[in-house]
């Protein structure tokens, strides 16, 4: 077995005003601040009634003339991963153990209806074998930089008024619950894009318009570029828990099963969500279409999530089901791809212990969380993956092939078992930790080494 370390969710201040019982547990998204941090909106410390004296608020809102505020906040996180046999045994590091360190300050000027917002981050890895990657240092940079015009009455991420703000520079993006474009931020080095965005709202509804493209990390400090080969553009919409949205994808150097080409890529999706008298649901779907490297494209995906919170019983275990399919190429050679691209997902997509991406795959994850007061929290949670297609082989998280098909015939790639724990400290003080063991299947096996991985993760997180 495999140990995982699931020491995420960072941490918050006492603005959103959630309790342990309500927060979410998704190792990718901190459940009190937001992950962004720019959708935060503090103006309403401008009156003297709205503060309750924690230490933090002098921070929040901060005076400099008429109609003229800022807001300031930080994020110092800490983590260390343990791992044994990594891909079961075939990482060019299968027993590794490192340390990220992050510091992430933000300022947020608003002066009427301009805004600046700059967060500059600095991410170190420490003991990373074979070396540190893109995902795991950066150094010292600009994490996210740039400017708005907001017109109408309605802030930046209110759904209540109407208004449109116009956004141009460094920006992370989080759409939906991140399948396809995300923060990454369960990584040390979160993702962002250059470019323009427009945010409208009308009477609860939202939309999104952007053209951008991704920010590739550099090895040393001050040299982030945006990507020369990829770029992403689409609209995204929201009311009353129905989300639709369209995006389109070129990369130049794009890589499918040993062959390398330009892709163009085109994602219809939908989602639907929302919760009621203790249950919850979320269900998405998304058919992708296009070419690459003069194929034409058709691929899609299917997730479904389920649960109910018992309020009333000891703990307040909240049970769900999860359930995720993403197609595979089923033909090598016939003129058509048929695998599915996440494009930017979350960092941590099924877990803290990801090996593998969604692609080709389908996966099931009964999972079973609690709440034991003193702001204790927990998790246990299971996962079984197989091939959606015997043609085509294993991703990671970021599309990489790391298992070719070659000439396997099993579809069972294995099951992962995942035991989670945090502890709330202080309002803005946040530890974590998690255990994860994941068992090999058949088409590990007859494709190479085949041990059980494991990882183990201890995190501290300050946030405010």
């Amino acid at each position: 077995m495999r140990r995982v370390l699931l020491a995420c969710v960072a941490i918050a201040g006492p603005a959103a005003g959630q309790t342990s019982e309500s927060r979410s547990v998704e190792p990718w998204q901190p459940p009190t601040l937001t992950t962004t941090r720019y959708d935060e909106d503090w103006s309403r410390l401008a009156d003297p009634d709205e503060r309750t004296g924690r230490w933090t608020e002098q921070f929040k809102y901060l005076p400099l003339g008429p109609d003229v505020f800022a807001t300031t906040g930080v994020e110092l996180r800490v983590r260390n991963e343990s791992l044994r046999d990594n891909l079961w045994g075939g990482g060019d590091a299968p027993d590794d153990s490192y340390q990220w360190v992050r510091f992430v300050p933000h300022v947020d000027v608003h002066a009427g209806r301009l805004r600046a917002f700059v967060q500059p981050i600095a991410a170190y890895a420490i003991g990373v074998a074979p070396a540190a990657g893109p995902i795991d240092q950066t150094k010292v940079d600009l994490l996210q930089g740039f400017a708005d015009l907001r017109l109408g009455d309605a802030r930046t991420g209110d759904a209540a008024g109407t208004g449109v703000t116009l956004r141009a520079g460094r920006q992370m993006i989080s759409l939906g619950t991140e399948r396809l474009v995300g923060t990454r931020y369960g990584p040390n080095v979160p993702l962002a894009f250059d470019g323009f965005r427009a945010l409208a709202s009308l009477d609860g509804a939202t939309l999104s318009l952007f053209a951008v493209r991704p920010v590739e990390p550099g090895s040393g400090s001050f040299d982030d570029r945006r990507s020369r080969s990829r770029s992403l553009w689409g609209a995204y919409a929201s009311r009353h828990g129905i989300d639709l949205y369209y995006l389109g994808y070129r990369n130049t150097g794009a890589r499918f099963g040993g062959e390398t080409g330009r892709e163009l890529r085109h994602s219809v999706g939908a989602r639907v969500f929302g919760s009621r008298e203790g249950w919850h649901w979320n269900a998405e779907g998304v058919y992708q279409f296009g070419r690459f490297a003069g194929r034409d494209i058709s691929a899609w995906t299917l997730a479904a999530e389920t649960g109910h919170r018992f309020a009333q019983a000891r703990w307040a275990p909240d049970a769900t089901v999860r359930f995720n399919i993403a197609s595979g190429d089923r033909h090598p050679g016939d003129g058509r791809l048929g695998t599915f691209n996440a494009l930017f997902p979350k960092g941590k997509y099924f877990g803290e212990l990801s090996p593998v991406g969604p692609y080709n795959i389908v996966s099931v994850n009964p999972r079973v969380a609690a709440s034991f007061g003193g702001d204790v929290t927990g998790s246990l949670a299971a996962m079984g993956y197989w091939r959606f297609s015997k043609a085509d082989g294993v991703y990671g998280i970021p599309g990489n092939l790391i298992r070719p098909a070659g000439d396997a015939t099993a579809r069972f790639i294995g099951a992962e078992v995942e035991g989670t724990v945090e502890w709330q400290a202080t309002p803005e003080l946040n530890l974590s930790a998690s255990l994860s063991a994941f068992a090999p299947g058949e088409f590990i096996r007859q494709t190479g080494s085949a041990r059980t991985t494991l990882m183990l993760g201890l995190e501290a997180n300050f946030r405010f």
